[in-house]
């Protein structure tokens, strides 16, 4: 599978908005969208053309598909199962992203960004309901228990998770075991609860065409 290997934080800076790829990093004086709040880019300074409607479409897209860490052809996939699901495209597609189960490790505090939630989970250092999971794109829900798995508990990685969630303020819809490395899913997300602003219709509007 394809992976984005260039500079996280050029993302940022192409969609103008904080997306939240380098954990702590974001939230500190070294984020590059703090210091260089332009596009990345000789012409970064310059002044832009009018965008279209397309390009405001894809632009919506693009910054979706990068906070969420994934490549074209995985959003993609996921928009066309969320299509054929009944209710409104838009929000079934933006909690489908959501419950992701890389997500939801990085929400749990589990790992400092997407990424690396993905390899933790790709790695079989996660168990839902007790079983290891590793796929990333598994989807959980509403009562799910997810946790860092027995065997993987006594990693270096793990050891500090607790001081890091001091420093978390917990989503609505999961709620986290005080003093254990697991949480559980209370309730299915909605498009609000996600951290970046999203006009999901655009997106709708874009795989549409």
């Amino acid at each position: 599978m394809a992976t984005y290997r260039d500079s996280v934080c050029r993302l940022c800076r192409r969609e103008n908005t904080k997306l939240f790829l380098k954990g702590e990093r974001c939230l500190s004086a070294k984020c590059a969208i703090d210091r260089r709040a332009y596009p990345p880019g000789m012409h970064g300074l310059s002044r832009r053309r009018k965008v279209s409607e397309f390009g405001i479409q894809l632009r919506e897209k693009q910054k979706t598909r990068r906070y969420y860490g994934l490549m074209e052809r995985q959003f993609h996939n996921t928009f066309k199962k969320a299509a054929k699901k009944v209710g409104i495209t838009g929000e079934i597609f933006l909690q489908m992203l959501e419950t992701r189960l890389d997500n939801v490790v990085h929400h749990l505090g589990f790992a400092d960004s997407r990424r690396q939630a993905r390899q933790l989970v790709s790695h079989g250092h996660l168990a839902v309901n007790g079983k290891r999971v590793n796929l990333p794109s598994f989807q959980v829900k509403k009562g799910d228990v997810v946790e860092v798995h027995q065997a993987s508990r006594k990693k270096k990685i793990f050891e500090k998770v607790m001081e890091k969630r001091a420093k978390l303020s917990p989503v609505s819809w999961l709620a986290w075991a005080e003093g254990e490395l697991k949480g559980e899913v209370l309730d299915m997300p909605r498009p609000e609860d996600v951290k970046i602003s999203v006009e999901e219709h655009l997106i709708v509007e874009f795989y549409s065409k």
